[in-house]
């Protein structure tokens, strides 16, 4: 595993010139420090992206401060009450709506067709990709990226698949898009990665130049097996690469305001 790692990140430098380097998230049962329980509301978003700058990053159900967040990685299936009213219309006097989803109706029939599933074990882990260790067992890589990068993931990942919908953008919290969608795709008989970020809670805690692609690790590996023989060889992707090189994508640091 270590062996592909590295040879995608030879190439990622190579192709993709001063573009973030992507994270990787798995389970684990191991012992370790967690970080510590948030005072007030946090979104994982912003824990998770720590790890951009190279700080490994280890989370538990404790350490969350928003109940999606606890939904999201699969350490609870709890939803606050009255979210069919904060997603949609509000409750007056009581909940402030999100107004994401027209109708409380319509909310709920999102959560019966939406997947949920249970953490296999009690911490999350989150690397950098360049940080990952022999005996690490990644199940998802994110990439935080703009869109010249996006269009070299997005056209990577459906390299080898005739199906035009290798890459899926479902309706989701930040950390679903990131978290679960990626998560089960990873069990999936052909894992899809996952384009996300649109969630306007979320958005704050990412610069405004970026998205994620979230890839299933069984796909990673058969996208970095693709590498050489796709078209990051041609002059096509050279007209891009020059581009990417001009500037260095503003990292996806916390910016709530």
């Amino acid at each position: 595993m270590i062996s592909e790692v590295t040879h995608f990140l030879k190439w990622w430098s190579e192709k993709f010139p001063g573009a973030d380097l992507p994270v990787s998230l798995w389970y684990t049962d191991e012992p370790g420090e967690t970080l510590p329980p948030p005072e007030d509301h946090r979104c994982v978003i912003s824990d998770i992206a720590k790890a951009l700058r190279g700080v490994d990053v280890r989370l538990s159900s404790s350490s969350l401060g928003c109940t999606g967040g606890r939904r999201y990685t699969g350490f609870s299936r709890d939803l606050m009450q009255g979210f069919e009213y904060f997603l949609s219309c509000g409750l007056e006097g009581r909940v402030e709506g999100e107004r994401y989803k027209k109708t409380p109706e319509l909310v709920r029939e999102h959560l019966e067709k939406s997947p949920v599933f249970d953490a296999p074990a009690p911490v999350l882990v989150v690397k950098r990709l360049d940080r990952l260790a022999n005996g690490d067992t990644p199940e998802v890589v994110v990439f935080f990226s703009p869109p010249d990068v996006l269009s070299g993931l997005f056209t990577l990942a459906n390299f080898d698949e005739g199906d035009p919908f290798g890459v899926i953008t479902p309706f989701a919290a930040g950390c679903g898009t990131v978290v679960l969608f990626p998560y089960l795709e990873n069990r999936a008989e052909r894992p899809r990665c996952v384009l996300g970020m649109f969630d306007v809670s979320a958005r704050p805690y990412v610069s405004h130049n970026v998205l994620t692609f979230a890839v299933p690790f069984r796909k990673f590996l058969r996208m970095a097996a693709n590498l050489e023989e796709s078209f990051l060889i041609t002059p096509s992707w050279e007209k891009v690469q020059k581009r990417i090189d001009r500037y260095r994508p503003a990292r996806p640091e916390t910016t709530e305001v």
